[in-house]
């Protein structure tokens, strides 16, 4: 049985990377393209692929919500995030969503072709990289919606004032809220956290 993969991603460098490894293959075949996730949905409902490759930033739906939205179309859908971002939170966000596996650009291409058939034949596929680092990270206490909201705000220069006004609360809340972040994230001051989230992937610059 031939696996038919449709590729996702914005750049088309990429596409065209992984329609010539799977063309060389016997036992695959590329069965579509999208360039974005609201593409990779309309292509997975007409296509109905064995197996998805998707990249996670993308423009118009990106690809965490193209995971969510094409398992709700087929709860069966075999889906393998192939991305840049090697972050545990991006991870963790992908792999909850539904994905089956988590592969950086950056790997061989024996393991993304390794990965498609394990991902194919109902199996996990993980970079080690990514492993180790949600491992690493696996008992970490999460940050809270508003330390996250506070925490993209710190990353875009926002002094701790301006912060509490656009969150209607005192400076004083803000300060401890941060706090609260600097230890979760095992931090000592603002710039060192919004450095350690955006490698984790909590946001991008």
């Amino acid at each position: 049985m031939t696996i038919r993969v449709l590729t996702v991603d914005d750049h088309a460098t990429v596409r065209d990377g992984v329609a010539a490894l799977v063309a060389r293959q016997p036992d695959m075949e590329i069965a579509g393209e999208a360039a974005n996730g609201a593409e990779a949905v309309a292509m997975f409902r007409a296509l109905a692929p064995d197996v998805t490759l998707m990249d996670l930033q993308m423009p118009d739906m990106d690809g965490v919500d193209a995971i969510g939205a094409i398992l709700e179309l087929c709860p069966k859908a075999r889906i393998l995030v192939l991305t840049t971002y090697s972050g545990d939170a991006q991870a963790v966000r992908a792999i909850r969503a539904g994905a089956a596996g988590y592969l950086l650009k950056s790997c061989l291409r024996t393991e993304l072709l390794d990965a498609i058939r394990a991902v194919d034949a109902g199996r996990r596929a993980m970079s080690a990289e990514i492993s180790h680092a949600v491992a690493e990270h696996a008992l970490d206490e999460p940050l809270t919606d508003r330390e996250m909201a506070i925490l993209g705000m710190v990353a875009e220069g926002h002094p701790n004032k301006q912060i509490a006004r656009n969150l209607d609360v005192s400076p004083d809340t803000i300060k401890s809220h941060l706090k609260n972040i600097f230890a979760k994230l095992g931090v000592d001051d603002r710039t060192h956290a919004v450095t350690v989230a955006i490698r984790r992937g909590f946001f991008h610059r």
